[in-house]
C-alpha cells in the first residue's frame, strides 16, 4: 500500500516503537503495531496530524468570512470524537448563514452541534472557569482556528 521496501517500513516502525510512539504484538507469527496514547507528545503529534489530514483551514476561512469571528474551536464531528460541541465560535455572525456553510461542507452523518457567544460572554465565562468553555479551550487535540483573544487566555 505504501510502494515502499518492508525493509524500509520495518526499520521506520521499529524506530516508532524505541522512541515510545508505538507498541507492538506479535500474534500466528504476524506483528501488530499500535499507537502508544500515554506517549509524552502524543496529543501535540494527533493534532499536527488531523490538522493536515482534514485540512479545515478552507472551513476556517470560510466561516471567518461570515462576520467578525474572535476565537474559533473545532472539535467533536470534525475530528472524529464525541464531543458536547462540535464548533464554538466567539463573535458575531449570522446563525442562518453559518448553519448553511455547515449544511454544505461538514461531511457528517448526525448535524453539528455549535455554540455562538458573544465576546463579553466568553471572557465572562473563562473569567468564571466555566467548565463547558474550560473543556473545549484546553483540550489539545481539538483544534483552535481563530484566536484573536490569546492574551486573554493565558
Amino acid at each position: 500500500m505504501l510502494d515502499e521496501q518492508i525493509n524500509s517500513v520495518r526499520r521506520e516502525l521499529d524506530s516508532l516503537k524505541r522512541l515510545g510512539l508505538l507498541r507492538s504484538r506479535t500474534k500466528n507469527r504476524k506483528k501488530y503495531y499500535t499507537v502508544n496514547k500515554n506517549f509524552l507528545l502524543f496529543n501535540e503529534l494527533h493534532s499536527i496530524i488531523m490538522k493536515g489530514m482534514n485540512s479545515k483551514e478552507g472551513l476556517v476561512k470560510k466561516i471567518s468570512k461570515l462576520g467578525d469571528v474572535h476565537f474559533l474551536v473545532l472539535s467533536g464531528a470534525f475530528l472524529n470524537k464525541k464531543s458536547s460541541c462540535d464548533l464554538l465560535l466567539v463573535g458575531n455572525v449570522n446563525k442562518t448563514e453559518l448553519e448553511k456553510l455547515l449544511d454544505e461542507e461538514a461531511k457528517t452523518d448526525e448535524p453539528i452541534k455549535f455554540s455562538i457567544m458573544s465576546k463579553d460572554d466568553f471572557l465572562y465565562r473563562i473569567e468564571c472557569n466555566d467548565k463547558f468553555i474550560k473543556d473545549l479551550v484546553e483540550d489539545s487535540t481539538n483544534i483552535i482556528g481563530v484566536n484573536k483573544l490569546s492574551k486573554h487566555l493565558e
